[in-house]
């Protein structure tokens, strides 16, 4: 995941995506992605906004048999497991605040880090833990200059991504909250995607 990582201001790294209507892959109907990576080499996101119906994130664990060697805190024991993407859907991806950093930590920006080993797992304790997570198991990714050939083409719209959005506790409203930061309204983009 590192190799991605740039502080090149020309990139959409710490932006959201929000998907056009008009995106045409099901995948990411009314998708709201965290773009965590983004260089020459192609683009790495997080869809923040795709709850996986009946999974929390104390059940996974207990389910992974890995519970034993965590104490989770017992205000995530509930938390959503999200589809971060269609790429490596068995692999746990924690996006969180700036207050928990572990080795592989990624600062994508100052109060939103992401960190995608088992370690962070195990080290989520009611003493150490991040103030606000998301978990997702998946991402989404692009391969070079195609991020940028999509935007270009309106599959997304893009905005800075701010803590209120990324970790709202109300998933399906991120995509709404997300046109509206920008000034649109759903029902302006049903009338543009619908003019040839």
């Amino acid at each position: 995941m590192g190799k991605f990582f740039s502080n090149n201001d020309h990139y959409l790294n710490g932006h959201l995506l929000l998907a056009m209507p008009s995106i045409g892959d099901p995948r990411f109907h009314k998708a709201a992605i965290y773009v965590c990576a983004h260089d020459e080499k192609g683009a790495m996101g997080i869809v923040i906004n795709n709850v996986l119906s009946g999974l929390e994130f104390g059940t996974l664990l207990k389910d992974l048999e890995i519970e034993s060697n965590i104490t989770l805190p017992k205000r995530f024991e509930h938390l959503p497991v999200l589809s971060g993407g269609p790429v490596e859907t068995a692999r746990g991806f924690l996006v969180h605040t700036g207050d928990f950093k572990l080795r592989d930590t990624i600062e994508v920006q100052e109060d939103i880090h992401v960190t995608g080993t088992i370690d962070a797992l195990t080290a989520l304790t009611e003493d150490q833990s991040p103030q606000n997570m998301i978990f997702a198991l998946g991402y989404a990714g692009w391969g070079a200059g195609q991020l940028e050939q999509e935007v270009r083409d309106n599959a997304w719209l893009t905005l800075p991504a701010t803590t209120d959005l990324v970790f709202n506790r109300n998933r399906s409203a991120i995509w709404d909250q997300g046109l509206k930061t920008i000034g649109i309204t759903p029902e302006q983009l049903s009338s543009v995607t619908g003019q040839a």
